[in-house]
C-alpha cells in the first residue's frame, strides 16, 4: 500500500528535501506552502501522515495542526522546528502532534518520525 504524505514547509527548498527523502523510500508527497494550504490538501487529499512546519505566513503549523486535528481527530502530524521553539513544541504535542524533527535535520530522522507516525 502507497502512503501519501503531506510535507508542509514554507521553505521550498525544505519540501524539495523532504520529498526527495521521503519518494526514495516509496512515499507519495503532497506539499503545501503555507498552513492554510495544508488545511485544504489535507481536506482533499486526507495523507497519512503530516509533516508540518512551525514558522510560517497566513496560517503558523500551531493553528494549521489545530485545523487539521479539527477536521481529523486521528490526524498523524509531526512538527518541522527550528532550535529555540520548544516551548511551541510543547504547545504543539499538546495540541496533538505526535513527534517534532529539529532543523536542520539528517534524512534517517524524518523517515524515523515518519514510520512513527504510521504505527
Amino acid at each position: 500500500m502507497v502512503r501519501k504524505i503531506l510535507v508542509v514547509d514554507d521553505a521550498k527548498f525544505m519540501r524539495i528535501r523532504c520529498a526527495r527523502i521521503l519518494n526514495e523510500q516509496g512515499f507519495v508527497v503532497i506539499e503545501a506552502a503555507n498552513g492554510r494550504e495544508a488545511v485544504e490538501k489535507y481536506r482533499t487529499e486526507r495523507p497519512d501522515a503530516v509533516l508540518l512546519d512551525i514558522s510560517m505566513p497566513e496560517m503558523d503549523g500551531l493553528n494549521a495542526l489545530r485545523a487539521i486535528r479539527e477536521l481529523d481527530p486521528s490526524a498523524r502530524v509531526a512538527m518541522l522546528t527550528a532550535m529555540g521553539q520548544q516551548n511551541i513544541v510543547i504547545e504543539a504535542i499538546k495540541s496533538g502532534a505526535k513527534d517534532f524533527i529539529v532543523k536542520p535535520f539528517e534524512p534517517e530522522r524524518v523517515l524515523k518520525s515518519v514510520h512513527k507516525l504510521l504505527m
